[in-house]
């Protein structure tokens, strides 16, 4: 990681015009001719872009890409994911999401929210890697007392432990699962401690038609209406999925700024749906974009989700005109920085130092018509050259330090839980 006071990015292209811009510390100081800084990049050539922000996914689940395809949700879950998942450990956490630090600085992402197990090896891996994230240790009670007793001790040691880390990059927030894995109590506890310390809460939301079915059997109502009810509903929410929605709940979460992180490549794969986006632009829901866990996913590539998101909605609202590139790009960048409460998503002054440089001068750029267009359509995570994230230098011409020393250290410590 290439740490300095200064960097000055020369000759990019910014908004169709050749420029520099200057860093200073973690901050974008200056866009304009400039003539030095501690650390020069040439990029002549080179477009600058936000770094891009993907609003939910499970880092350390790396660990199983390619491990549990081509299943249906309950049996890919109860069968493969928590089996497996009962076997980590710290030390297992913190070489899966290290991998996709890796993997998210190698395709164009600066910072991602993330929910797991044992996340303080996740703190660690974000610590080294540079990266910018807001992570959360998972909630989950089962309706039992005694674990949601287990579960809120988990979660305010987690809490201290990032505080004491005082690394302005990595920001605490909450992470109980969903209504159909945390009681009433360990919800009304979660909506509480968010209150009183400000803190975002990330959740999964009207997944799947079951969740809806079994919400209602156990509650009476769909889960939008019973969170209304015990009012955990707020502007702090991330709401991960959110694909089995009445307009009446749109209009809910809406009123109650509700944010929403879409999941397209994750929702397509296990079938689970797709989010109807025409609707909650109605209501001017802010919607930001992630990719979910790499078990099924498989990659953390948010370009892929760019382009599928767009095409996706396209052909389920059978109108070419649904969700253009412009729309899916800034869902994938400012939407994303909103939502979790960042000054990042655009570059101008002021803003975070969070930022890529990518490679025009390639195949699937050319002949270049548009460049948002071939951005979302065309490109891969491969056409980024550059990433800088609060000022420091994560990337340059595709180099990332230590990247050989993750993928061994993942391959050692997989086969160690494939041991087990």
């Amino acid at each position: 990681m290439n740490q300095n006071n200064s960097i000055l990015i020369k000759n990019v292209q910014l908004n169709g015009k050749s420029t520099d811009i200057y860093i200073e510390d973690n901050i974008i100081a200056e866009i304009g001719k400039r003539m030095e800084a501690d650390h020069t990049i040439n990029a002549e050539g080179k477009v600058a872009l936000p770094g891009l922000i993907n609003t939910h996914t499970h880092s350390a689940m790396t660990l199983l890409r390619g491990y549990a395809d081509d299943l249906k949700l309950d049996e890919w879950l109860q069968k493969k994911i928590w089996p497996f998942e009962a076997r980590l450990n710290e030390e297992h956490v913190y070489w899966g999401s290290k991998l996709a630090c890796l993997e998210m600085i190698k395709s164009g992402t600066t910072c991602f929210n993330d929910m797991y197990w044992h996340m303080k090896g996740t703190a660690r891996a974000v610590e080294e890697m540079g990266i910018r994230a807001v992570l959360a240790e998972a909630f989950i009670d089962l309706f039992d007392d005694e674990m949601m007793e287990n579960s809120i001790k988990r979660t305010e040691d987690f809490i201290r432990y990032v505080k004491n880390l005082k690394n302005s990059k990595i920001t605490p927030a909450l992470g109980p699962h969903a209504v159909y894995t945390v009681s009433e109590d360990g919800l009304k506890w979660i909506s509480e401690y968010s209150r009183e310390n400000n803190l975002l809460i990330h959740f999964h939301l009207a997944e799947t038609k079951k969740e809806i079915r079994d919400c209602r059997g156990r509650y009476g109502k769909s889960p939008v209406k019973f969170l209304n009810e015990i009012e955990f509903l707020s502007e702090n929410l991330i709401s991960a999925h959110s694909i089995w929605l009445s307009e009446s709940e749109i209009r809910i979460l809406a009123e109650k700024n509700v944010k929403v992180s879409h999941n397209p490549v994750s929702n397509m794969k296990l079938s689970s749906g797709f989010m109807p986006y025409s609707l909650m632009r109605k209501y001017n829901l802010l919607i930001s974009l992630g990719t979910d866990g790499c078990a099924s996913n498989n990659n953390l590539d948010m370009f892929e989700s760019m382009k599928i998101a767009a095409i996706g909605h396209k052909l389920v609202g059978n109108d070419p005109r649904l969700m253009t590139a412009r729309e899916i790009f800034d869902i994938a960048t400012i939407n994303g920085a909103i939502s979790l409460g960042i000054n990042a998503g655009r570059i101008c002054e002021g803003r975070l130092a969070d930022l890529i440089l990518i490679d025009p001068k390639r195949p699937e750029f050319t002949p270049g018509y548009d460049l948002i267009s071939d951005l979302v359509y065309a490109a891969n995570g491969y056409c980024v050259d550059t990433v800088i994230c609060d000022g420091s230098i994560l990337m340059e011409n595709r180099e990332v330090r230590n990247e050989n020393e993750i993928i061994e250290g993942v391959k050692r410590v997989v086969n160690e839980i494939i041991g087990k």
